[in-house]
């Protein structure tokens, strides 16, 4: 018999999650959620002139400063928001000295934030949609008899899932990102692409070093996001794809996705003080963190230990995915 190669698999693999209409799902749940996001952003843009009286950014950037400092006064304000304020407040501070307005209201301003906020949740759970029953809707189907009956190692099956699963991640953050460009340009207009934004802030504790800040144009930043939005992607996917293989029912595998991405997001705001939190996989996904200079989770996470424990998980979830599927008994 003719050995069956890797692309033909891939071909197939494709077709499949194209029948299924998950990828269509994404997409016009993208297609309902940016205008919403694009509506509440125009509504705070509305709502800040009106509450500034002013369309001057300077003076709206320069009062949000001194509220800033103002809630760094109250008792009420825990230590970790304090932090997080002051770290605000001091890269406020250097757009406003260097005259750059750092929410200039733009179709690409808005795609890069948007990306930044929804590469822990957002796109996790549409990468989710379509990585979480690859394998366990096989064996809810039945068709797992029928695939492994072909003249076909197993590892290359599930290679082909794989590559099949990276193409649609690719395909999610592409798409979104596009969909947010075009979407909110209708609101904000299509420029922004050489408007300067700062990367390289260093954090130390609560306070910033800027001795590597340099100014970008918003272009190249956006594309450096996205490559770290795709990465987090596809660690997502390579989990899911782990969770199908061991778990056979599709609806529990997508619970304990579920589960453990709002279980991350929420001990992102919570895991400060518990610093062995830093080794889980949920709380490293933040990684456009390190480009914008926001406050890791956890006080000493950097972009590299981000990388190692992502790469790490990773190749654990890739590793037991193989193992599991070549040796289990998946016919019965």
């Amino acid at each position: 018999m003719a050995k069956v190669g890797v692309l033909p698999l891939v071909q197939n693999e494709t077709i499949k999650i194209l029948k299924k209409r998950r990828f269509l799902v994404v997409l016009l749940i993208l297609l309902v959620l940016i205008p919403i996001f694009t509506y509440a952003q125009m509504k705070v843009s509305q709502n800040n002139r009106k509450q500034f009286g002013t369309d001057d950014w300077h003076k709206i950037i320069q009062q949000q400063i001194t509220d800033s400092q103002n809630r760094l006064g109250s008792a009420r304000v825990p230590e970790e928001w304090k932090r997080m304020i002051k770290v605000q407040v001091l890269q406020l501070q250097y757009y406003l000295d260097r005259d750059v307005d750092p929410s200039s209201p733009n179709a690409v301003t808005f795609t890069r934030e948007f990306m930044e906020n929804a590469v822990t949740l957002f796109i996790p759970l549409m990468v989710m949609i379509i990585g979480s029953d690859l394998v366990s809707s096989e064996h809810s189907n039945g068709t797992i008899k029928l695939l492994l009956s072909r003249p076909v190692q197993r590892w290359k099956v599930l290679l082909s899932k794989l590559l099949a699963l990276t193409l649609f991640v690719s395909l999610i953050v592409v798409c979104t990102a596009a969909m947010s460009y075009l979407i909110s340009g209708l609101v904000f207009g299509y420029g922004g692409w050489t408007m300067p934004v700062f990367t390289g802030f260093q954090i130390n504790g609560s306070d910033v070093d800027f001795k590597y800040v340099k100014a970008i144009d918003q272009w190249l930043y956006l594309l450096m996001e996205l490559g770290l939005v795709w990465l987090s992607a596809f660690v997502v996917a390579c989990m899911a794809l782990m969770i199908s293989v061991l778990v056979r029912s599709t609806a529990a595998g997508m619970g304990i996705m579920l589960a453990t991405l709002i279980t991350g997001s929420i001990l992102s705001n919570m895991a400060s003080s518990w610093e062995s939190a830093k080794y889980l996989f949920m709380l490293n996904l933040e990684l456009t963190n390190y480009l914008s200079g926001s406050l890791p989770p956890i006080p000493g996470m950097t972009l590299g230990f981000s990388l190692t424990v992502l790469l790490v998980w990773t190749a654990g979830a890739i590793i037991t995915s193989f193992w599991v599927f070549t040796k289990k008994d998946v016919l019965n």
